[in-house]
């Protein structure tokens, strides 16, 4: 077990590439822009459904009459 945790950390600090901060700040843009991008999607999707099924309810609403 104590073999394990030293090539484990031989492997995080000599074999890692980490990333430069200008590389973490790009992918950080990159991944808020596309977590933006999904909510956008997301609620248009729920707004959409939520006048489609107003708009059915209503319609159904009025044939039971």
């Amino acid at each position: 077990m104590f073999n394990y945790f030293k090539e484990a950390y031989n492997e995080l600090v000599n074999k890692v590439t980490w990333p430069t901060f200008q590389q973490l700040q790009s992918s950080t843009v990159v991944v808020m822009v596309a977590s933006v991008i999904f909510a956008v999607v997301v609620l248009a999707m729920d707004l959409s459904f939520e006048n489609l099924m107003g708009a059915i309810y209503k319609t159904l609403g009025s044939l039971g009459r």
